[in-house]
């Protein structure tokens, strides 16, 4: 059987630090911490204190990883998360992960020191924990964990989204519809699923209807308003020009829109462009932006309620919820 002792051996630490590690991470220097963690995964070890607790609920804590707290996105269904959670007894508390690995597996080790009971994830980053049960060959996380937006291949927990690449194929089908003939994208980052799929989606859209599929045409952007304006302008830069773009997100959508106003051109009639998300500003953008549309309150009530199921050692109907998206027809798209 693994102890502290042989932890501390491993990892080259003394077993104050381990313990300390495992009750108070954030009291740990962070090149210490993570040799100790590295250590504990190795050597499949399971703290007798955790192994106890594990046995029972006692924090009623759950926290909610978002990967920016400024996105609207994300906030709208971490109000609905919390709406519920109020209503089951639990508190709520929220990680900003700003992409980086290190805050995501600090929030990691909250849970798995029993500081709070479970992981919902909203962004596209696995704790290490998890990463490294998925290499061994496990496919359950050895935390409480649901996903919610994103999907991983091999990890078997509690998963609510949509189908990403019908969502998208719709959106590129409305800009068919509309008469665009040379359709580009402005990608979310393609080392994710969000990004793949919504790829996916529109060059198979395209692949049906027998259009161009441009490599100049297809620019990756981060899912921020920057990062459309920028891409937009990149592809106003490389001809020939196109005639609508399908934005992964309503941000990137946003920047899209003020690059075109900028080169003097208008939306729609020179440019059709349309979201994803349906964030209420993209109703107010001039034009008013086509987009697809999440259902933000649903997500957030089936993650939580997923959660709660988990933790209760509840059996689940599905453990993947697939939940219906729609097309939200506005001006930006509208050619006269």
């Amino acid at each position: 059987m693994v102890t502290i002792r042989d932890i501390a051996k491993r990892a080259g630490v003394s077993v104050a630090t381990v313990s300390r590690t495992l009750r108070e991470p954030e009291a740990v220097r962070p090149v210490r911490r993570e040799r100790v963690r590295e250590a504990i995964e190795e050597m499949n070890y399971v703290p007798d204190a955790v192994a106890r607790q594990l046995r029972r609920r006692t924090n009623e804590t759950i926290i909610v990883i978002v990967p920016e707290i400024a996105n609207p996105f994300f906030s709208g269904i971490v109000q609905s998360i919390e709406n519920v959670a109020h209503d089951l007894g639990y508190r709520v508390l929220i990680g900003e992960t700003q992409g980086k690995q290190e805050r995501l597996d600090y929030y990691a080790d909250l849970v798995l020191t029993r500081v709070a009971d479970g992981l919902i994830l909203l962004g596209s980053l696995l704790p290490r924990i998890v990463t490294a049960a998925l290499e061994a060959g496990r496919q359950e996380s050895p935390i409480p964990l649901v996903l919610a937006c994103e999907r991983f291949d091999g990890l078997d927990c509690p998963n609510v989204t949509i189908d990403n690449v019908a969502a998208a194929q719709l959106a590129v089908r409305h800009l068919i519809e509309q008469g665009c003939k040379r359709i580009a994208t402005i990608t979310g980052p393609l080392d994710n699923t969000l990004g793949l799929d919504r790829l996916q989606g529109y060059q198979a859209a395209l692949a049906a209807a027998g259009l161009p599929s441009a490599a100049q045409w297809q620019v990756e952007g981060s899912f921020s308003i920057e990062s459309g304006h920028a891409a937009m302008h990149q592809l106003l830069d490389t001809g020939p020009m196109p005639d609508s773009v399908f934005c992964a997100n309503d941000e990137m959508a946003i920047g899209a829109m003020q690059a075109v106003r900028e080169r003097g051109l208008m939306i729609p009639r020179a440019m059709a462009i349309v979201g994803f998300d349906d964030l209420r500003f993209g109703a107010y953008a001039a034009p008013p932006l086509t987009t697809i549309r999440q259902p933000t309150n649903e997500l957030g009530e089936v993650a939580i309620r997923m959660m709660d199921a988990v933790l209760h050692k509840r059996p689940l109907e599905q453990r993947l919820v697939v939940l219906p998206h729609s097309l939200v027809p506005r001006e930006s798209t509208a050619r006269i």
